[in-house]
């Protein structure tokens, strides 16, 4: 059976790889795409929603699918776990499935799960992001998840130190952990996870360079869990196993990481 795809923000960036990717995938095709603009009622007939819309629509738009009993797929930056908080009543009401992605880069979530697994070891840990200057939302998405999983790990430990947060210049804290974002011309996407204790630091950093290649795998990966879903799901690591276990108290020694396996992007890990 055909799964018809209704692509909210299909005419920016995100929108026409995500269109691309739907495109070329055997079982689906595009019903309708819609700019951040469209009248929501365009959804009817869908079987799954697509949002890659803008933070200020993307709660309509999450709201309009579950009121018509639509699964979706959720692509859009600014959705905290506190946000997500008050669509999983709805969700589980209507018996639909609603998946966030924070990010569709395998490279990004593994950057993420590396953050959480060295939280607990590190007492002074804060992120730096960075998009191009069109990015309309900040922290993004991925910092807030990061920042996320990082208070999660370090349930045991309590909160990061991070003297100084009442002055403006320190950024945004997010479950503890500051945030600093950049928006300039000349980058796509980048992420450092900064995480120090007495006489060393670990950073952790994350480059998207090709944007449509670096996320058509992990679109392809949420399309399918998107379309069969119940209840609410967040991050592609809750549909692969990575191997990496989060804040583990004696971690198990780890291969090296493969920098060049992953297409149109680059991750690497450093000390210093």
């Amino acid at each position: 059976m055909t799964t018809r795809v209704a692509i909210v923000g299909g005419t920016g960036k995100l929108g026409g790889i995500i269109r691309d990717v739907v495109e070329a995938e055997p079982g689906y095709e595009i019903g309708a795409v819609l700019s951040s603009r469209s009248e929501l009622s365009e959804l009817a007939g869908a079987d799954l929603v697509v949002d890659a819309s803008t933070p200020a629509v993307s709660i309509d738009v999450v709201r309009a699918a579950i009121e018509r009993g639509i699964n979706v797929l959720v692509g859009t930056s600014g959705w905290s776990s506190e946000r997500i908080a008050l669509i999983r009543p709805l969700v589980e009401a209507a018996g639909t499935g609603a998946v966030f992605i924070p990010n569709f880069s395998l490279g990004s979530v593994l950057g993420s799960a590396l953050a959480a697994a060295a939280a607990p070891f590190f007492p002074s840990i804060e992120i730096v992001e960075a998009h191009r200057e069109t990015k309309i939302d900040s922290p993004s998405g991925t910092a807030v998840r990061t920042a996320e999983l990082i208070a999660a790990a370090r349930e045991a430990v309590g909160p990061v130190e991070s003297p100084h947060v009442d002055q403006r210049a320190r950024g945004q804290q997010v479950a503890s952990v500051p945030v600093h974002s950049l928006r300039r011309p000349g980058v796509v996407a980048r992420q450092e996870t900064i995480l120090s204790g007495a006489g060393e630091s670990l950073t952790i950093v994350h480059d998207t360079v090709e944007p449509a290649l670096a996320y058509a795998p992990g679109i392809r990966l949420a399309l399918g869990a998107a379309r069969g879903a119940r209840g609410v799901v967040v991050g592609l690591d809750s549909l692969i196993d990575i191997g990496i276990g989060r804040g583990a108290r004696t971690p198990a020694p780890q291969p090296p990481v493969d920098e060049g396996g992953v297409p149109g992007q680059v991750a690497r890990t450093t000390s210093a």
